[in-house]
């Protein structure tokens, strides 16, 4: 077992490698390098730069709004439609923003129904607003397909550890308000900032709606310079400045989560009628159902009837139709390339996990001690892929490998990795991973560290224990692990644009290109289907919530 557990801590280490091929392109840089560097400040990267940190503030500030106030309205007050609105604030979860762009832009712009119908009624003519395609109007977008990572983060601790701070604040004497500002949502501002974090992870990742909009972000930097300027260094320096601060944004993210142990409490047995939401009447009653019904609205429904709309066209009224046939191919690589990554990311977490269990029990020898520091590094490793971009693995992927052309070129080793399923399987473990893991180490802290001893004793080995005990135990959080990774694939877009074999394009890459040619009524299809896969990790979630709420005390 001690070798498995050596290959399984180098695997996961082999997994950062991206990252550090990022990196190390700076330990090799020349007089080229440096001079590429000084010319991209001199033109673009000011640009980039700029750009880049207007969205992130006012995403920052959007999805704030969106996610807190949404949260405390559903947690603190009770309304019309409230138990509706707990779970419907998820919905935006499975809209991808770049699927989000192509169904706004189709219906707000100039040639439009929506500008159409109002100029037929009023009887005007030219553009009656400025075009879609804006920085403006890509911050409303991520902020409506991001703030339910702020909402669930809020809305988790506010249920789980307000009850008993806000009930021992009324016996004090507070009011209901001073409460709330003074201690509900002080308790949830650890849990915010980790939501605003995450939502701004996503935020300075993305491509598709950047490329679409045309933007100039440091996302869409990497991609001109790699593949329209063929200039690696250039595409390594943006990658770094990118993935600096993807670094930032994890590390606020890491130090708001450490900061929720503090602000934790359990609730007793017993909770008074004034720790209930308090029930709104009235304009503050209307108030609270537009907070929460807009975000689901503008983020959800609207988008799905535009892409339902325009899929009934395109059948309808098209002199060709949809291209079905094609359809099916798309959706078979999509599946293909989803479930093989579901399959190995949740091998890899399962055994991993495990083996840092069963260290853990063993004897601690120096090996052992060893050991079990490289499997806690590897999970380590692993956990950070998650929040690197799908450009920068990209660029961490393909620039070793230019290197390794360039010095050895009779290996052939680059074309194992270069559009080829192989290099787009690294892209996925690197990436996905940490999903995986997270989904299995949730499982086992179920399962009693009883079962292993009582096994151990009975004379079983330790392999033995994972096939006859653990898995049958964890077989529902594998499953979702597996779903979870599934859907992030089916979704993910950057990685799969640069490192997918030839004539093996996927819903979300199709999508894109259709969408990028304005040929939207045929990218509809695609991006439905996308969104009805990324329904699942929802209904997860919704039920997990819906547990959770039915077990918490009355």
């Amino acid at each position: 077992m001690r070798l498995i557990g050596l290959f399984t801590a180098l695997l996961c280490a082999a997994l950062g490698l991206p990252v550090l091929g990022v990196l190390g392109s700076w330990v090799g840089a020349d007089a080229q390098a440096w001079a590429t560097l000084a010319h991209q400040w001199d033109t673009v990267l000011p640009g980039y730069a700029l750009t880049s940190g207007l969205l992130l503030v006012a995403v920052a500030l959007g999805v704030t709004f969106l996610g807190a106030g949404a949260a405390a309205a559903v947690t603190l007050f009770d309304f019309p439609g409230r138990r509706v609105f707990e779970w419907a604030l998820l919905l935006p979860l499975a809209m991808p923003a770049y699927v989000m762009a192509y169904a706004y832009t189709d219906a707000l712009q100039f040639s439009g129904p929506v500008q159409t119908a109002l100029r037929s009624v009023l009887g005007l003519q030219g553009a009656l607003w400025p075009d879609v395609r804006s920085l403006g109007a890509a911050i409303i977008l991520f902020t409506l397909a991001l703030y339910p990572y702020v909402y669930l983060l809020t809305r988790t601790a506010l249920a789980e550890r307000g009850v008993q701070m806000m009930e021992a604040a009324r016996l004090l004497g507070a009011g209901f308000w001073r409460r709330v500002v003074e201690v509900a949502l002080p308790l949830a501002r650890p849990a915010i900032a980790a939501g605003v974090a995450l939502a701004l992870m996503e935020t300075v990742a993305d491509y598709g709606v950047s490329a679409f909009f045309g933007l100039d972000t440091l996302a869409t930097g990497i991609y001109k310079a790699w593949l329209a300027m063929n200039d690696r260094w250039a595409a390594a320096q943006l990658a770094s400045m990118l993935l600096a601060m993807v670094a930032l944004l994890l590390w606020i993210e890491r130090r708001a989560q450490a900061r929720l142990r503090f602000a934790s409490t359990r609730q007793g047995p017993t909770s008074s009628q004034d720790a209930r939401p308090l029930a709104l009447r009235g304009g503050l009653s209307v108030l609270a159902v537009a907070l929460c019904a807009l975000p689901v609205m503008l983020g959800f429904g609207v988008p799905v009837v535009l892409l339902l709309r325009l899929l009934w066209q395109e059948l309808m009224f098209s002199d060709w139709g949809l291209p079905l046939g094609n359809f099916g191919h798309w959706a078979w690589a999509s599946f293909r390339l989803a479930l093989s990554a579901g399959l190995l990311t949740t091998g890899l977490a399962l055994l991993l996990a495990f083996l840092q269990r069963a260290n853990r029990r063993s004897v601690q020898g120096p090996w052992d001690r060893g050991l079990q520091l490289g499997l806690a590094g590897g999970a380590q490793v692993m956990g950070l892929g998650y929040a690197v971009p799908g450009g920068v693995i990209a660029v961490g992927i393909l620039l070793p490998l230019a290197w390794v052309q360039a010095a050895v070129p009779q290996w052939g080793m680059p074309a194992l990795f270069t559009g080829t399923v192989l290099g787009l399987m690294l892209a996925y473990l690197v990436r996905f991973s940490a999903v995986a893991l997270q989904a299995v180490e949730a499982g086992y802290s179920r399962v009693p560290a009883a079962v292993d001893d009582t096994a151990r004793l009975l004379g079983a080995r330790a392999f033995r224990v994972l096939r006859e005990l653990h898995l049958p135990l964890l077989r529902r959080s594998a499953l979702a692990a597996l779903l979870l990774v599934f859907v992030d694939v089916m979704k993910e877009l950057p990685a799969t644009l640069v490192l997918r074999p030839f004539n093996t394009d996927t819903l979300a890459v199709v999508a894109f290109n259709l969408a990028r040619d304005e040929r939207l009524g045929e990218a509809a299809l695609p991006s439905l289907a996308i969104v009805l896969v990324g329904l699942i990790p929802v209904v997860l979630l919704s039920r997990a919530l819906r547990t959770d709420s039915a077990q918490a005390p009355n």
